[in-house]
């Protein structure tokens, strides 16, 4: 199936080096950087911060690297990871995703 993983971060510095390395590494065909407005509770109090959101299109397949990468360049304590299915879209599309996501170049 194919899923997009999601993450934020406190810079688009460390997105950009997630996003880089996922793709290097061949488990992500594409990502998308967005900045976004976070409200959260952390530390005993609830947070307002800019937050950039991570959106990296690959297959469940791979999503145990994915994360693992995440997780070396992540700076939080805990990064938010989760996936959202991808059940339906364009065949061409979600073949390019299956071609690029495999770990292998």
């Amino acid at each position: 199936m194919i899923i997009s993983v999601c993450t934020t971060t406190e810079t688009r510095e460390e997105a950009k080096a997630i996003a880089r390395a996922c793709v290097e590494a061949g488990v992500v065909a594409c990502a998308h950087l967005d900045e976004i407005e976070s409200c959260f509770f952390w530390d005993g109090s609830v947070q307002e911060e800019c937050e950039i959101r991570l959106m990296l299109k690959t297959t469940d397949e791979s999503y145990d690297q994915v994360e693992k990468i995440i997780q070396t360049h992540h700076g939080y304590d805990e990064p938010a990871i989760y996936v959202l299915p991808i059940p339906n879209g364009s065949d061409s599309y979600l073949q390019w995703v299956r071609d690029h996501s495999s770990g292998k170049r």
